[in-house]
C-alpha cells in the first residue's frame, strides 16, 4: 500500500519553484528566450552561396523590381566559372529568365529560349538563366544534357530570385540597354512572345 502524504510534509523542489513568484518569472524568461531565439533563426538573412553576391538586396534597398526603373544589380558566377554582373551588360538588352531543372514548365520552354538566344545573340542581346534552389553542378549537368548554350547561374539560396521577388517559375524580366526594367512576364512564353519581348527592349 503506497504511503499517504500527510499535512505539513515537505514539498518537493519542483513544487516550491512552481508555486513561487520567482519560479514563475524564471519560466516566463526561459519561454521568452526560446521564442526570441526561434524568431532569430527564422528571420536571419541567408548566407550568400559561393559565387553569388546579392548586390541587388543592398543597392535596391530591398525594393521590389519596378517597370520603368533600373533593374536590381547582382554579381554571380555562371556554371562555366565566369563572373558576371547585370551592370556590366549596360549597352545590351538583357533577358533574365528564372527557372529550374526540376520545373516541368521550365523544361518545356528551354528549347525555345535556346532558339531565341541563337536568333538574337548576334544583335547583342544577352540571355541569363537563373536556376533557383540548385547548385552549379546540377545546373551544369542539366545544361549539358539538354544542349543549352546560353549562360546559366545557380542560385541555391535564392539570393537573386529573392531580390527580384520571384514567387513562381518560370518568370522573365526584360531589361533594356540602359539597365531599365521594361517588362515582367510570369509563366511559360511562346516563341512569338519571346521574340516580341526581346525586340521591345532592343529598340
Amino acid at each position: 500500500m503506497s504511503p499517504v502524504a500527510t499535512v505539513g510534509q515537505p514539498r518537493s523542489w519542483q513544487q516550491r519553484i512552481r508555486e513561487s513568484r520567482l519560479g514563475s518569472l524564471l519560466v516566463l524568461a526561459v519561454t521568452a528566450a526560446i521564442v526570441m531565439g526561434g524568431a532569430y533563426l527564422v528571420d536571419r538573412p541567408a548566407a550568400a552561396a559561393p559565387g553569388v553576391s546579392a548586390v541587388a538586396l543592398k543597392d535596391s534597398g530591398g525594393a521590389a523590381p519596378t517597370i520603368g526603373r533600373p533593374a536590381p544589380d547582382f554579381t554571380a558566377t555562371t556554371v562555366d566559372g565566369k563572373q558576371v554582373s547585370l551592370s556590366s551588360y549596360k549597352g545590351h538588352p538583357v533577358w533574365l529568365t528564372f527557372g529550374a531543372s526540376w520545373c516541368s514548365a521550365c523544361q518545356a520552354e528551354a528549347p525555345d529560349i535556346q532558339g531565341a538566344y541563337q536568333k538574337f545573340k548576334a544583335t547583342g542581346a544577352i540571355v541569363l538563366s537563373i536556376s533557383i534552389s540548385e547548385d552549379s553542378q546540377t545546373v551544369l549537368d542539366y545544361r549539358n544534357r539538354v544542349g543549352l548554350t546560353y549562360p546559366m547561374i545557380a542560385d541555391p539560396n535564392s539570393n537573386i530570385s529573392s531580390a527580384y521577388r520571384v514567387s513562381s517559375i518560370p518568370a522573365h524580366f526584360f531589361i533594356d540597354s540602359s539597365g531599365v526594367l521594361r517588362s515582367i512576364k510570369a509563366g511559360g512564353l511562346s516563341p512569338d512572345q519571346m521574340d516580341a519581348a526581346i525586340t521591345e527592349v532592343s529598340r
